[in-house]
């Protein structure tokens, strides 16, 4: 068994203000996304230049941070929401959803669009190999907080957690690092096939059908493994979560979309 390394949530404090590992791993997440963005802007024939590179970014940070906070309370606290709606800007308190996030970031690449007159679809190919890096940062950072952990295990890397820190369900086994296995999945892993694949021209929504589902699919996956959120639990068959519910669409809307690609492609051929 491995001894989690308890690592201290905040980065840097200077006196009242605190930074944090989680809000750090946000800002590396923009940080890639906005290095790859010129990369792929540059490429010969992108029809991207700086300027619209900049303002895709700008309408992404918002999309992630108003609809990752907003999907968290809808989506895994309405009741705690219903009863303290200013809880919703609490947001030192934890509590983040990609797919909220993901939610808000469509609605900005629609408005990005709408005002340089470019098809929802053709921004969001552009976009999509840019996220997975942020998405794996993000999850060191929950391995960081020491939160959304995976289930009790006896496997040779399952960790063991000190009850100093943490509830006594959690330190009475080890538990497998989840945030680690997505941070491999839906950060290297689909880093590396986005990437690869986004290298030569593509039928529009392809690569955005790829994205949705590769992370759908890898989601769906480590959620066997990862426990159900505490207050919401299993929601019905004794392991089916709410990641698991709000997955399975992305997988089949992903699907559709390159099926539709390809198949608009061998139409027009």
């Amino acid at each position: 068994m491995l001894t989690y390394p308890d690592i201290n949530p905040i980065a840097v404090s200077l006196g009242p203000l605190k930074i944090r590992w989680y809000g750090l791993m946000y800002l590396v997440g923009f940080a890639a996304a906005w290095w790859l963005a010129r990369l792929r802007a540059a490429r010969p024939g992108s029809g991207w230049d700086r300027d619209q590179v900049a303002d895709v970014m700008f309408y992404g940070f918002l999309g992630v941070i108003l609809g990752g906070r907003i999907g968290y309370m809808l989506f895994y606290d309405l009741p705690g929401f219903l009863h303290n709606p200013l809880i919703l800007l609490k947001v030192w308190q934890g509590g983040m959803s990609f797919h909220g996030g993901l939610i808000g970031v469509l609605a900005g690449m629609w408005w990005f669009g709408r005002r340089y007159e470019k098809t929802f679809f053709e921004v969001t190919d552009f976009v999509a190999p840019l996220v997975p890096i942020g998405l794996g940062a993000g999850r060191i950072g929950n391995f960081i907080n020491g939160e959304l952990w995976g289930k009790a295990s006896t496997l040779p890397w399952a960790m063991k957690l000190p009850c100093d820190r943490f509830p006594q369900y959690l330190c009475r086994a080890p538990h497998q690092p989840s945030q680690l296995y997505e941070a491999f999945l839906e950060g290297v892993v689909l880093f590396t096939i986005l990437w690869l694949y986004s290298r030569r021209p593509r039928p529009t929504m392809a690569v955005s059908g790829l994205f949705l589902l590769c992370y759908g699919t890898f989601r769906f996956l480590v959620e066997f493994v990862r426990m159900p959120d505490p207050q919401l639990g299993y929601l019905a068959f004794g392991w089916l979560t709410m990641g698991q519910v709000l997955s399975f669409p992305m997988i089949v809307i992903g699907a559709v979309l390159l099926w539709w690609a390809y198949r608009g492609r061998a139409d027009a051929a």
